[in-house]
């Protein structure tokens, strides 16, 4: 007689009419690939005399200042817009929540894993947006791809600018709709693709940014809004990198362009670059937010609660940001001066326009890893961005500008470009 293992291992070894493929994961394509890349970077590191520029692990706060390789860097790696992932208060709050909490939720919301630090995170970001409400989820990327795929599917399209985040594209292939892609901020091309298009699907949601990641420039909202309520769509915008950064209070672009909280059905925002936490949110109207909370994979449902420290953490960065408006006004001057700056030496900074993000784009990807390279034994930590990351000839440095950057530190790090550029 045989056992479950013996059929198993029966069925396993059983080759019939089919080829059988490898099992190893060493040959898969993006395995391949990856270890491809990183041969090929490893040897420009090394001809170079440069140690890593990627996964390298830091001590302290990921501030204007790190500590790696034994040395102090100037930092432009970080997302910490405002300063405040070290502040002693946002700090303070998280502990509290653990004291009081405990490290883990232990649970999906809709079971046992709601803590009152949940609504009030949510209720302040329902505000922020003038919205019916809001949900947080356990991850930024996560949050974005799913509420994609809990509005969309098969018989849907998602209408998306060609640079919209890697977490934007995933979110619709989970939905399984169709995905097409306009020139990047040019509200006549996405005019064009839904006058073509609208009519073979059933659902139409156009997808933006706020500030986009890659070229730091700013979302022609207004004009493209219009277009997309003109052809009948959705309209959700991803405010990552523009939450806490534009606007008066910080209140993204939203505020930034004195917007009503409905001109955009689906607001998406992550905890994890001003609001110094970790985690992603939805706000919209409280129908739909309800219906998120209650429904949604990887929102609230079949995911465990947001743990107390980081919604604690998210609340006390929030009403610092709005206690302390000098903070965005520093960010903002100090990313206007380096962009300044970089354009008056010469540099490419593509269509940053003055956000706290600045590209300096270099053409192809040894140029970058080079000029990276060099600004590190300078002192400076700024990383290349390489293909795929950006389209091929477009690989660049790129800085992430903080509140908490002094003139001088911006100096440095463009003296270093300068004589990076002109030896």
């Amino acid at each position: 007689m045989t056992g479950p293992r013996d059929q198993a291992r029966s069925l396993l070894n059983r080759q019939g009419g089919v080829r059988r493929r490898s099992v190893s994961l060493s040959d898969h394509p993006e395995v391949a690939g990856a270890r491809q890349r990183d041969t090929l970077l490893r040897a420009g590191l090394d001809q170079l005399g440069a140690p890593a520029l990627y996964n390298v692990p830091h001590e302290g706060v990921n501030g204007a200042v790190i500590r790696a390789y034994d040395r102090d860097l100037i930092n432009f790696c970080g997302y910490n817009y405002l300063g405040l992932a070290g502040d002693p208060r946002v700090q303070a709050a998280a502990r509290q929540a653990i004291d009081t909490y405990g490290t883990s939720c232990s649970a999906s919301r809709l079971i046992s894993g709601e803590i009152p630090l949940h609504a009030e995170l949510e209720a302040r970001l329902a505000g922020a947006y003038q919205a019916g409400g809001a949900v947080v989820g356990g991850s930024g990327f996560l949050t974005g791809a799913a509420v994609i795929a809990f509005v969309l599917g098969v018989k849907d399209v998602a209408v998306c600018d060609s640079l919209v985040h890697n977490s934007i594209v995933s979110g619709t292939r989970w939905a399984g709709c169709q995905r097409i892609n306009f020139r990047h901020n040019d509200p006549e091309s996405l005019d064009s693709v839904l006058r073509r298009t609208r009519g073979h699907f059933e659902r139409a949601m156009v997808i933006l940014e706020g500030i986009y990641s890659m070229d730091g420039d700013i979302a022609r909202l207004t004009e493209l809004a219009e277009v997309a309520r003109r052809h009948d769509c959705l309209i959700m915008i991803d405010e990552a990198h523009s939450f806490g950064v534009l606007g008066k209070t910080g209140g993204g672009i939203r505020e930034h362009l004195g917007l009503p909280g409905d001109a955009v059905d689906i607001w998406m925002g992550t905890l994890s670059k001003s609001l110094a936490s970790y985690g992603g949110f939805i706000a919209g109207s409280a129908d739909f937010v309800e219906a998120l909370r209650m429904a949604a994979p990887g929102l609230s449902l079949f995911a465990a609660g947001s743990p107390p420290a980081t919604m604690a953490a998210a609340i006390a960065a929030f009403d610092i940001m709005r206690a302390e408006p000098g903070r965005l006004e520093r960010l903002r001057a100090n990313g206007a001066a380096f962009l300044a700056s970089a354009r008056e030496a010469g540099f490419d900074t593509g269509a940053s326009g003055g956000t706290p993000i600045v590209p300096v784009i270099l053409g192809d990807d040894p140029a970058a890893v080079i000029a990276s390279a060099g600004l590190l034994k300078a002192g400076i930590n700024a990383s290349p961005i390489l293909y795929p990351a950006v389209a091929p000839g477009d690989a660049r440095v790129r800085f992430f500008i903080t509140s908490e950057h002094t003139p001088q530190q911006l100096e440095a790090a463009l003296d270093a470009l300068r004589e990076l550029a002109h030896p």
